[in-house]
């Protein structure tokens, strides 16, 4: 799966100047490109886009010290269509216009090529089980707010905090099914709706109900399959944000029978009353037969 991984990556290199096409990338792997555009964020700690835009960047900033060319010369041959939209896209990665870069003097960022391996260490031990469910709907109210990695997603910290109690009980009152209760439900937007970095997120229930209450929103999950990593006192975020990472590195390459579904990912935390910042709780991702 990783050398596959890698060997797609090379089209970043190659077609540093054409529209990126993530499909076909996604075919090299033999997964869908909803799995592989999941994967690669997991993985790199980005969207795909993003990291072909710092690369193309990278690489164009190098071109535009040199002098060699002009810098409408160097827009095009990265896909830029004009000289404006060329500096702007300059300026969010290097903080510099590229006239100003070619002058000399300015300090340019760069993105290393990226190259994903698998580290084997011995100790990751994760338990699973598999659960098909009937179709549901993920009741609640929904916000969309960054990917955040690693760390605290303080956008989402905010969204959770504005949701008052009352709207707390009718989730909890709506929740009909497992995984039972409140849940953080996040969904990454379709290709081309909002890809960017961005997810959409749900404090909501898992419901058979097709109420849908004021101020919530509602999503139709179709029946499927869905593999269930549960956890226990893990510490809050950073334990739990690295299922994800075991999920995409080590259990869909180790069981390859498998790849990424349709649906959202629901998660079910229980903070532990003992100690403070663990958390036990289930991560509930779909799957499907390849």
């Amino acid at each position: 799966m990783l050398d596959r991984l890698n060997e797609a990556l090379e089209r970043v290199e190659r077609d540093l100047g054409e529209p990126v096409d993530v499909a076909a990338m996604a075919r090299s792997v033999f997964v869908s490109e909803q799995h592989f555009r999941r994967m690669f964020s997991v993985l790199s700690g980005m969207p795909i886009s993003e990291y072909v835009r710092r690369r193309r960047l990278t690489l164009a900033g190098a071109e535009v010290i040199e002098g060699g060319d002009t810098l409408l010369d160097i827009a095009v041959r990265y896909g830029y269509g004009s000289a404006e939209a060329f500096g702007r896209a300059f300026r969010s990665v290097h903080g510099v216009g590229p006239g100003e870069a070619r002058r000399g003097g300015a300090a340019l960022t760069s993105q290393s090529r990226l190259t994903f391996h698998l580290t084997i260490e011995g100790n990751t031990i994760m338990r699973y089980r598999i659960v098909d469910k009937d179709a549901f709907a993920v009741t609640g109210p929904k916000a969309r707010v960054p990917l955040v990695c690693e760390g605290p997603n303080e956008a989402m910290i905010e969204f959770v905090k504005g949701i008052d109690e009352a709207t707390h009980e009718r989730i909890e009152e709506l929740s009909d099914q497992e995984p039972r209760g409140a849940l953080g439900v996040t969904r990454t937007p379709e290709p081309g709706s909002g890809e960017g970095g961005d997810i959409d997120y749900y404090q909501a229930a898992a419901t058979f109900s097709t109420e849908v209450p004021e101020g919530m929103e509602s999503l139709r999950v179709p029946a499927g399959t869905w593999v269930v990593f549960p956890f226990e006192r893990y510490t809050f975020p950073e334990q739990i944000q690295r299922i994800w990472l075991y999920a995409f590195s080590e259990w869909f390459p180790s069981n390859p029978a498998y790849q990424r579904g349709q649906g959202p990912d629901m998660l079910k935390v229980d903070y532990d009353e003992q100690e403070e910042g663990l958390a036990s709780g289930e991560l509930w991702m779909p799957v499907e037969k390849v």
